[in-house]
């Protein structure tokens, strides 16, 4: 596709054409999930009516297809990503499996009391969390990362508190909340100066722009289909292969095992030594279709188009009295959060659903975010490339309609 063509995009996701409380559907849900292109749901649709079969140990036909078209996904999501070897491309049920399969595997595994991991105050609480569990086994220290009032991890800050303690480092690559777009690069290159390793938690960046690993030379890098056009219950988990190879399993069970004995068991290579069991097959063959589909749209014009719809949100949100944005930061992908003066954004989201308008409201699993500016929650629009400025101002239109009568 050359040219951005929002009208054949919006025709490649069939939930768009529907209506809500009687209201066509505006959907600004973005940063939670994103709809389904035609590409996934024919593909899954496909795999179920034709080659529902298990992978990988299979001799015939059935299975022997499945396998290709399951190892596909590896290769291109290698490609997508750049990872430099497509074992390195590991799957897993989501994001938040891959935080907590290396927190198990490689933190738990090398941490010892006094050791330090570094956090921002803009993470999800799923890359808390599990960092917070393998703390309390090992002895470690989860220690913050502040932010300044622009939503912006505070540079300086995050410097002085490098030293030779800190063993890991693990921010997002984009806040879910604000939409602050993090310096990770050089973060990553300054962490490693100290002999850290450092995970990138890029589930909000992997459908908005270019991520490549070698590049950015990160240690580890996790994502979710669902928030790139594919299903739920998939994630991707890179890893360099130097790392996983020094990592135990996660699980124990089928497709893991080299040999088995009651004597002792020996494990296979990478990338089957982490995934234990039956996957989701039909999920990760349909995000080789999604992984398509944001390829042939290209991300320079998908981030083109997003960096439009946020400029002009912000300039337009920001004249309606009363409503103030979270989340400043000179650099920020299409998330625009808010407050509004006497109202809670549970009643502002309850009422923009009655007009057909799906927005997040909530602390967006950042409640230490939350507890940063001071709020118990902020209303959340997120943008994607099947939205338009008509919708946009049917946003400030519903706000205001929203401010009026609450």
């Amino acid at each position: 596709m050359s040219i951005f063509d929002i009208d054949k995009i919006r025709a490649d996701f069939p939930e768009l054409s529907r209506t809500v409380h009687d209201k066509p559907l505006i959907y600004l849900d973005n940063a939670a999930s994103t709809l389904k292109c035609l590409p996934v749901i024919e593909s899954i649709n496909a795999h179920y009516s034709n080659e529902a079969a298990n992978i990988h140990r299979g001799v015939h036909y059935l299975s022997e297809m499945g396998t290709i078209k399951y190892e596909q996904t590896r290769k291109s999501l290698q490609s997508f990503i750049n990872a430099k070897q497509e074992y390195e491309v590991l799957f897993t049920k989501g994001t938040t499996e891959s935080i907590n399969l290396v927190a198990q595997c490689y933190a738990r595994e090398f941490l010892k009391a006094g050791d330090e991991i570094l956090l921002s105050t803009l993470e999800h609480h799923s890359n808390i969390v599990p960092w917070q569990m393998i703390a309390e086994i090992t002895g470690a220290k989860v220690i913050e990362i502040p932010i300044n009032d622009l939503g912006e991890i505070d540079q300086q800050a995050y410097k002085s508190l490098l030293n030779e303690k800190v063993k890991i480092v693990s921010t997002n690559h984009i806040s879910n909340s604000l939409g602050t777009i993090n310096p990770i690069k050089e973060m990553i290159k300054l962490a490693h100066d100290y002999g850290a390793i450092y995970f990138v938690d890029a589930a909000q960046s992997i459908a908005h722009e270019k991520v490549d690993v070698q590049d950015l030379d990160c240690d580890f890098l996790a994502f979710s289909s669902h928030k790139m056009f594919g299903p739920t219950g998939v994630g991707v988990l890179y890893g360099k292969e130097e790392v996983l190879n020094k990592m135990p399993p996660y699980q124990g069970g089928g497709d893991m095992i080299d040999i088995v004995s009651f004597e002792k068991t020996t494990y296979n290579t990478l990338p089957h030594k982490f995934e234990a069991g039956t996957p989701h097959i039909a999920g990760v063959i349909a995000l080789d279709a999604a992984v398509k589909y944001i390829e042939s749209i290209g991300l320079e014009q998908i981030k083109a188009w997003e960096h439009k719809l946020l400029s002009y949100a912000t300039e337009e949100v920001s004249k309606i009295e009363g409503l103030k944005i979270i989340g400043t930061a000179k650099h920020k992908a299409s998330v625009v959060s808010f407050t509004i003066d006497g109202a809670h954004p549970h009643d502002i989201g309850t009422l923009l659903d009655r007009q057909g308008i799906a927005v997040r409201t909530g602390h967006h699993c950042t409640q230490p975010l939350m507890k940063r500016f001071n709020i118990p929650a902020t209303t959340r629009a997120s943008f994607s490339i099947y939205n338009t400025m008509s919708e946009v101002d049917q946003l400030v239109a519903g706000i205001i309609k929203t401010k009026e009568f609450l």
